[in-house]
């Protein structure tokens, strides 16, 4: 055998038996919700208020990676979504749908998702004993007090494009955790939501398809609060 051709072989080899690396997070994951569009949003333990944001599309049976962003995380780090409670700066962890999207802003060209425009009079009720706990309300009700609610349009930077995550939203449970949405970065840390810089909402917002049934997972690398569960 000549040794160019010996060489080939052995590179070849080579190839053959070095390490691919670990599959794409969300083969990593026991559910992704069952659609063809995933976010994922994961920090590196419970306590980091930062970490990355990444949304991915299902195609010839593979996740395949769309975007990436850095992400910002509650002030007091991330909790097992089913034990938080209100008030606490946490972001939940676990898995969830994303009910619609809204703005201050219009919605950016290519919006799918139904887009509710930021009015004067919106509110996110997060009043406890308030019949409209953890939904958005035009006027805010009178049992729906002002100090136990966010005026929307009060958040110029934040609300100008988000998406509802969908945590503690279809039955509510009262001091469970109210208005956690995936937004854009404020100054620093959520008080438990999501957020990304102001162009990553914007594309996210022109990749998300509600016929694709996409959902958002927050988890750590490690632990009861990992992201991935085989």
């Amino acid at each position: 055998m000549r040794l160019g051709a010996a060489v080939l072989l052995v590179s070849a080899s080579l190839l053959t038996l070095a390490p691919s690396g670990p599959p794409p997070l969300p083969e990593r994951m026991a559910d992704t919700g069952g659609g063809t569009q995933l976010i994922t949003a994961q920090a590196s333990r419970t306590s980091s208020t930062t970490g990355t944001l990444t949304w991915w599309d299902r195609r010839d049976g593979r996740w395949v990676k769309a975007g990436s962003s850095a992400a910002r995380f509650g002030a007091k780090g991330l909790v097992e979504g089913g034990s938080r409670r209100q008030g606490t700066s946490t972001t939940p962890t676990g898995l969830y749908d994303l009910p619609y999207a809204f703005g201050i802003k219009a919605a950016p060209g290519g919006t799918k998702a139904p887009y509710r425009r930021v009015r004067q009079n919106s509110w996110w009720c997060q009043a406890n004993d308030s019949r409209s706990y953890n939904r958005w309300t035009e006027p805010r009700p009178a049992d729906c007090r002002a100090a136990e609610s966010e005026h929307l349009i009060s958040y110029g930077t934040q609300y100008a494009y988000a998406l509802v995550i969908g945590f503690n939203y279809e039955r509510p449970v009262r001091g469970h955790g109210a208005g956690i949405f995936l937004h854009v970065n404020g100054r620093g840390a959520t008080a438990g939501c999501v957020s990304v810089p102001r162009d990553a909402m914007r594309r996210i917002l022109g990749w998300a398809d509600p016929a694709r049934r996409p959902h958002i997972a927050i988890g750590t690398e490690s632990g009861p609060t990992s992201i991935v569960r085989y």
